[in-house]
């Protein structure tokens, strides 16, 4: 695949995170009752206000810095596409590889803790990756810009939780949604808008926001964590978790460079599922020294297990989605980058609108049944571009209704998942739980944007609609088996 395809496909791959717990099984620690208590009514609003903010901006973060690779490539002579998607790659790899130790850290030290120290962290690599005078430089701020999103993500969800009252988690996981929602679809005009500047304010952005979300976090959120906890993480097998998932989603994104069945991607694959296995195996051993990397015991939930298992399948569509319909529009509809992003915000704003929605729906049907109808409003979009979608731009005929069924899907499917998995966890494991959720998505993020870009091949430069049949179709499987293991969830989460 050549660099140009490599700086296209990632252009696109985004995490988002939504979702917010139902009511969580077991015992609420009396240290955790008093952190809620301490929460006034009054503060409650700001408090979602700030964390959903600092999410936001991770994802926000992707779409941005995507936009403005042929800025920096500019700016950098000599370098090349291939070496810029690094900028993305670095950023993606340490945020899924460190979720969950990350998760499984806030539990012991606190997660309003990690959650602060992470937007600090966040803040400043942002300003180090605007004064980047190279692209080493910018690669190696965006890997430390990385640490801070997901010390940030791991955290920000079970911060919630013990913020807000159990008959208030329908409206947060729909708010939450919808700020995720609303950072996909600004980022490519916001984006774009900022590059005609310099490339270097789509980094300077952060600044502002990022700032007020840690000067507020520290002054309104309260700690919680689990109180009865005196061990500190597994050393070991936070190691082989981060070098497991590391080198996994390193092979999936390279894979369409090298080669499916090329040896590098083959080794680098294996690789990292054995050591994501080993780290199973370790930590299921007596762990009276060391907190075990994976709770294992979640895994005996079905309802968190399979959640998991979807929320991963159902990346590989929305992650395809993102990517394809933007390639699409630049490649064969020949839509600048900023037209395009413009032409793309109606989907992510119905992602955003659905997730209120979505919430109450699976509050009072389930979350599974309403998760995979949200897999079936994808089946539906993805039949649309198939057998609708030409090679003369027809954008309100053709491309938006499409775009109306894909984003009604997604903001079904983003927070049910999320509740189905909360509403298995015990308050002390959400940090945990909610992080492994986040690094499913990501995995499975990796894994669709490298299947599309594989199908594609040099249609990701210059092709025509026929060439996207295949990615619309590849979409609309994975969607159907998305919902299909969604059925398999139950009604988890109901609570009307």
């Amino acid at each position: 695949m050549s660099d140009t395809v490599t700086g296209k496909f990632e252009a696109v791959e985004e995490e988002i995170l939504v979702g917010a717990p139902t009511p969580a099984a077991g015992p609420v620690p009396k240290e955790m009752a008093e952190a809620e208590a301490a929460y006034r009514p009054e503060v409650l609003g700001k408090v979602l206000a700030v964390v959903a903010a600092a999410v936001a901006l991770a994802s926000l973060d992707m779409f941005i810095v995507n936009i403005a690779f042929p800025a920096i490539e500019a700016d950098f002579p000599g370098s090349s596409i291939g070496s810029l998607s690094w900028v993305l790659n670095g950023y993606v790899i340490v945020f899924a590889a460190l979720l969950m130790p990350f998760g499984r850290l806030a539990d012991r030290v606190g997660r309003k803790r990690i959650f602060t120290t992470g937007v600090l962290i966040f803040c400043l690599a942002s300003g180090a990756c605007a004064a980047a005078w190279s692209v080493e430089t910018l690669v190696a701020f965006r890997v430390i810009q990385g640490i801070g999103a997901a010390m940030l993500m791991s955290t920000s969800l079970a911060l919630l939780l013990h913020a807000f009252p159990a008959e208030r988690w329908p409206v947060v996981i729909g708010v939450w949604a919808a700020a995720g929602g609303a950072a996909g679809a600004l980022g490519p005009p916001i984006g774009g808008l900022l590059v005609e500047i310099s490339w270097r304010w789509v980094f300077l952005v952060n600044l502002p926001l990022s700032l007020a979300a840690w000067y507020f976090g520290t002054r309104l959120l309260v700690e919680s964590k689990d109180p009865r906890e005196t061990r500190w993480p597994d050393p070991a097998g936070m190691a082989l978790m981060i070098l497991g998932i590391g080198v996994l989603c390193w092979g999936l994104v390279e894979a369409p460079d090298h080669g499916w069945g090329s040896i590098r991607t083959v080794v680098a694959i294996l690789a990292g599922l054995v050591m994501l296995g080993l780290t199973f195996l370790r930590s299921r051993r007596p762990a009276d020294r060391w907190i075990p990397t994976l709770d294992v015991d979640l895994f005996k939930a079905r309802p968190f297990a399979m959640a998991c298992l979807t929320a991963l399948i159902f990346m590989v569509a929305f992650a395809a989605i993102l990517l394809g319909g933007v390639l699409f529009l630049t490649t064969v509809w020949g839509f600048s980058v900023l037209e395009a992003g413009i032409a793309f915000f109606p989907g992510p704003a119905m992602a955003g609108i659905f997730s209120v929605l979505g919430s109450r729906f699976g509050a009072r049907f389930g979350t599974g049944p309403v998760a995979a109808t949200g897999c079936g409003f994808l089946i539906l979009g993805g039949t649309w571009w198939f057998t609708r979608m030409g090679d003369t731009s027809a954008y309100f005929t053709e491309n938006l209704p499409g775009q109306i069924l894909v984003g009604i899907g997604v903001g079904l499917v983003l927070p049910n998942v999320a509740a189905a998995v909360a509403s298995t966890l015990p308050p002390t494991s959400l940090a945990t739980g909610t992080a492994v959720l986040s690094a499913s998505r990501q995995v499975g993020a990796a894994l669709g944007v490298a299947i599309l870009v594989a199908l594609l091949g040099s249609a990701a430069v210059v092709g025509t609609a026929d060439d996207f049949d295949k990615a619309w179709l590849m979409i609309a499987i994975s969607a159907a088996i998305a919902g299909a293991t969604a059925l398999t969830i139950g009604r988890a989460g109901k609570t009307e």
